[in-house]
């Protein structure tokens, strides 16, 4: 158990760094939507969904491969100089040549100018500090990591509320002030993304010490091999991104100019209501990902792969089924704007896909440890094709609705081939059935209740409390086991 308690300790203190910052940001939706019309939200939405493309592009894949060479490299070091080295100098390029064309993109993407700018300086700035983040988890220094990454939003937070509610309300108070040199109107979106950029400079200038520390001594060969390593995880990354971002951009480009950024405000809004479904996954990942690495030398790893994975699909059925019975009390909560509530019909379709993207996760690790690492771009390029695809055909038909389905097909899809495939190459003996059959329960329940006794709280907490006796009675010998612990 000791095993299991070390994944759950550092997935816990991990979690602090993915929850606290995503709840702060699911905070602040009622605030930017109470500030911000829907067109701008879905404008600011829509540029964020190219950063988070573009920020896959700068990092090259080298986080991965970083902690695959530095696991099993006997030169630590020589592993920290090279990704540093070689992310530091890709950054800069990026910067001149993004500095000079900035008017070509503001023209090609129709957002003003100044934002390409803040964006370029968050998108190095964040790539810069991309290996220092990964030694600490390499490391294992989660809490260092927390609390520099709570301390990025925390600034983001704060200039965010001094940009969109104090500086108006200073300039209604003191006309003709001092105020006026920093106070513009409409430049809510603009705000947001200084807010940003301000944040990740302060985050860099942290691990400026990082960069006195290194041997600024490049080694080719394994700068190759990593290369070779980390490029398979890149092109996966992107089209990572294409699944996660671009529902955002083909609903501004596919629907009519006068409802586009209107309805990818409401969509990007109900899509935070997925937002407990998108922690579990991501604090579990950042916990999980060194384990898989550091684990893999051991006799019995394919089981404990196994076991981790079967734990993580019943809290997630679980998360899952609760966070449906409530999305309504949650929206009341956090999109309190009910001009954005049409889009409510998304969050079951956003939720579940949200759990097949963590199941993916787990079943990804095969293709991690043997080193199959273009394998995984292909299941994520194709899961990409499924995204664009079925985001062209139902667009047009079924708005943003369209977009939930192609988000829960896309991962749906690539959660069964990496399953096949990892059988094949990797085999790991999962618990089908009780992996299936905590799945489906969960899907069937919130089916049921979303669609047909949605906000009777009886019935969704009665569906709430069958699923955890049906669970006790399952895992009966893992509670007896904790009860004799």
């Amino acid at each position: 158990m000791s095993v299991y308690k070390k994944i759950f300790q550092q997935t816990a203190i991990y979690g602090l760094a993915a929850v606290i910052p995503r709840v702060i940001g699911f905070l602040l939706v009622p605030f930017h939507t109470s500030f911000m019309s829907n067109s701008s939200y879905g404008q600011y939405s829509v540029v964020f969904s190219i950063m988070m493309f573009m920020n896959v592009i700068l990092t090259f894949g080298m986080e991965t491969s970083f902690f695959r060479f530095y696991n099993k490299s006997e030169n630590k070091k020589e592993v920290i100089n090279n990704t540093t080295i070689f992310l530091f100098f890709t950054s800069l390029i990026f910067l001149i040549i993004g500095s000079g064309s900035g008017s070509f993109w503001a023209n090609l993407l129709n957002i003003p100018n100044s934002i390409i700018n803040y964006v370029i300086g968050i998108l190095v700035l964040d790539a810069l500090v991309a290996i220092p983040f990964a030694q600490l988890r390499a490391d294992q220094r989660p809490m260092m990591y927390s609390a520099i990454r709570i301390g990025n939003v925390l600034i983001n937070t704060f200039l965010t509320f001094l940009f969109l509610y104090f500086l108006p309300l200073l300039h209604t108070k003191y006309p003709d002030s001092f105020i006026d040199y920093f106070y513009i109107q409409n430049f809510q979106v603009e705000y947001l993304f200084i807010a940003n950029l301000i944040a990740s400079l302060a985050t860099f200038l942290i691990f400026i010490p990082h960069y006195f520390r290194i041997q600024w001594k490049f080694n080719k060969d394994l700068g190759k091999q990593m290369a070779n390593y980390g490029v398979p995880i890149m092109i996966g990354g992107l089209a990572f991104a294409i699944n996660e971002g671009f529902d955002k951009i083909l609903l501004e480009r596919l629907l009519p100019s006068n409802i586009a950024l209107s309805e990818v405000g409401k969509y990007s809004a109900c899509y935070k209501l997925g937002l407990f479904m998108v922690l579990f996954r991501q604090a579990y990942t950042l916990g999980i990902e060194p384990f898989f690495f550091n684990y893999a030398k051991h006799a019995d790893a394919p089981t404990k792969y196994a076991t981790v994975t079967r734990y993580f699909v019943l809290c997630g059925s679980f998360i899952m089924l609760g966070v449906i019975v409530f999305a309504d009390v949650l929206k009341v909560m956090f999109v309190r704007n009910p001009s954005y509530w049409d889009a409510m019909n998304i969050v079951p379709l956003i939720i579940l896909a949200n759990f097949c993207m963590g199941i993916y996760t787990n079943l990804s690790v095969w293709y991690k440890l043997r080193d199959k690492t273009m394998t995984g771009a292909y299941i994520s390029i194709f899961g990409a094709i499924i995204t664009l695809l079925f985001n062209y055909l139902l667009i047009p038909i079924m708005g943003y609705m369209g977009s939930a389905i192609a988000t829960l097909v896309a991962y749906a899809s690539m959660m069964v081939i990496s399953y096949l495939l990892g059988q094949k190459y990797y085999p790991i003996p999962y618990d089908k059935k009780d992996i299936g059959l905590y799945m489906g329960i969960s899907m069937l329940l919130s089916y049921v209740y979303f669609y047909h006794f949605r906000e009777n709280y009886f019935i969704g907490i009665l569906f709430m409390v069958l699923f955890i006796l049906f669970i006790g009675f399952n895992e009966r010998g893992l509670i007896q086991r904790l009860k004799n612990r």
